[in-house]
């Protein structure tokens, strides 16, 4: 996503020289969230972005892995010899975070790529009895196809509640009865011990009968590649960009997955592994490019969720909050989760209320103070509240 946009956002906004996309895929470029989805689960032969990339004069250049990157001569090293550039956009993405000792292990699958998707379609055609370690975002995508196609799922989680890693234990928590209210088992304070050929043994010496493994434990920035190269990483092995998407190194940009950025409106540097990122910064990166306008990057975060029957929304960023307001009881279908600093909304988590995320949205990008009386009341509309 990251890189085709780029190169289309190059385009539509007037930059006239060769733009070459390189991946290391053979597949046509193709977006992410329907491999969870209809892909999984056969609806559809695959999600190849509806780009004329011939008409736009970019050079598509599939299935060639960069090697690394040389930028005292302006040069890549990769496969088949080395690419001059004069502006290079590092849009490498993120790469699955692997279980230890189970690769090589008969059945045991990664869900990232359409390669990824493929494999596991006639898994999931079977039906066959399937362990999913990680109750994140990834997890309970796969869970809900899985479950959908028929299988019987188990997914066993280290934390004590689902999404521990990105939600705090009041909003996630609510969340453990979905897999139960869809057929699914959910074992939380369950560690994988090892995997063995049909079966997942846990820390406790439980057997888990598993014709398939399925591991989303998270994502890393795919950035092991720039080793040697002098551009900066951070902490999570991510490209340290700046506000307008550069690298420590002059002509380089990153955008996407791979990258993190300093957030004027949270305070701090934000490593954001969602599409939205993805589709927004190259545009950023682009007008820098070309050079007319100086751009700055600093979004509000967004992403979407699909599980067990639910849409799920989430808009900002909340770790800075100082009060959380409900909209809803978390035990029905529709209901919402406010954070907020000195009454001004900084996120919001939305489950079946799309309009409270699209007002929600809106409000936090314009810092709007709000009464939060109003606010806490789902009968209202969050603009309602704005003071």
């Amino acid at each position: 996503m990251a890189g085709v946009q780029t190169a289309v956002a190059l385009r539509e906004q007037g930059f006239t020289g060769t733009v070459t996309l390189i991946g290391a895929e053979p597949h046509q470029p193709y977006d992410r969230p329907p491999l969870s989805k209809a892909v999984l689960l056969g609806k559809a032969e695959g999600s190849a972005f509806d780009v004329d990339f011939e008409a736009l004069g970019i050079e598509l250049r599939l299935g060639v892995e960069v090697l690394g990157v040389r930028p005292a001569g302006h040069e890549l090293d990769a496969e088949g010899g080395p690419v001059p550039y004069d502006v290079l956009v590092l849009a490498t993405g993120a790469e699955p975070i692997r279980l230890p000792g189970a690769e090589g292990v008969p059945g045991v699958h990664l869900l990232r790529t359409l390669d990824d998707a493929e494999r596991l379609r006639p898994v999931l055609a079977r039906r066959h009895d399937i362990v999913v370690v990680g109750a994140g975002w990834i997890g309970a995508e796969f869970a809900t196809a899985a479950r959908e196609a028929g299988c019987a799922v188990t997914v066993v989680e280290a934390a004590d509640r689902p999404l521990a890693g990105v939600l705090p234990a009041e909003v996630a928590t609510p969340m453990a009865a979905w897999y139960a209210d869809a057929g699914a088992a959910l074992r939380t304070h369950a560690r994988v011990a090892r995997v063995e050929p049909g079966e997942v043994v846990l820390d406790d010496g439980s057997r888990l009968p598993a014709d398939a493994v399925v591991v989303g434990i998270g994502a890393r920035p795919a950035t092991s590649w720039l080793s040697g190269s002098g551009i900066a990483l951070g902490a999570h092995g991510e490209v340290v960009a700046d506000a307008g998407l550069r690298t420590s190194l002059p002509d380089v940009y990153a955008v996407g997955d791979c990258a993190s950025f300093p957030s004027g409106r949270y305070g701090e540097r934000l490593l954001v592994h969602h599409w939205d990122n993805a589709l927004q910064g190259p545009r950023t990166v682009a007008a820098n490019i070309i050079g007319e306008t100086p751009s700055v990057y600093d979004p509000v975060p967004y992403f979407w969720s699909e599980q067990f029957g639910r849409f799920v929304q989430y808009a900002g960023h909340h770790t800075s909050a100082d009060t959380v307001l409900w909209r809803g009881d978390p035990s029905g279908p529709a209901w919402a989760v406010c954070w907020l600093r000195e009454n001004r909304l900084v996120a919001l988590l939305a489950v079946g209320r799309p309009r409270d995320l699209a007002q929600g949205r809106r409000l936090i990008e314009a810092g709007t103070a709000l009464d939060t009386g109003l606010l806490s009341d789902p009968g209202r509309p969050l603009k309602a509240a704005v003071v």
